[in-house]
């Protein structure tokens, strides 16, 4: 498996081997042991999945006291995937690094506890599967707007379909109250 780091030592995209013949392809999509290896070694417990149209924005989501590192990937189209460091006390705080993923370039990206997160939607539609190292609990949920200026995020995509509740999520500025330190 390709381990590649990204800008915040803590994302980490890995490119899992793909054996392909006449018959289609095989790849491990997990296996504790060699993530455990690159330093993701706390369990998962629970998994997810979403389905989205094209221009469809998810995001930016973090859990305040239940945080989720999560270990994301696209099993149909393609997504801009983002995950931004909102640890006050680290040296990345308010960075960003954002990947493509999809279907056929099978890559994973890790998005670490302490982490927003979110994706849009660059083909007709996508499946977005995720891994999750803590449970979601409902009511701890927040997240930052998609378009914060202070993030700088260059999303590929202009006019977002956005959920209700995610077009008035708030600023970084004015969460910073509620962000974790470490």
């Amino acid at each position: 498996m390709e381990i590649i780091k990204t800008s915040i030592p803590e994302v980490i995209v890995f490119v899992p081997p793909v054996f392909t013949d006449s018959r289609g392809y095989f790849l491990e999509t997990y296996q504790q042991k060699k993530y455990a290896e690159a330093g993701i070694a706390k369990p998962f417990v629970q998994d997810n999945q979403s389905y989205s149209t094209k221009n469809v924005l998810r995001g930016l989501h973090f859990q305040l006291r239940h945080p989720q590192g999560k270990l994301v990937r696209v099993t149909q189209g393609s997504v801009f995937d983002v995950a931004i460091d909102i640890r006050k006390n680290s040296p990345t705080f308010g960075k960003w690094h954002g990947e493509i993923l999809s279907a056929e370039n099978k890559k994973q990206m890790y998005i670490p506890e302490n982490f927003a997160h979110g994706f849009c939607v660059l083909s007709d539609s996508a499946e977005f599967v995720y891994k999750c190292t803590d449970f979601y609990v409902p009511g701890d949920e927040s997240g930052l707007i998609w378009n914060d200026a202070q993030l700088g995020i260059k999303w590929p995509i202009e006019q977002p379909i956005l959920s209700d509740k995610d077009a008035v999520l708030p600023s970084l500025a004015d969460v910073l109250e509620l962000l974790p330190t470490g």
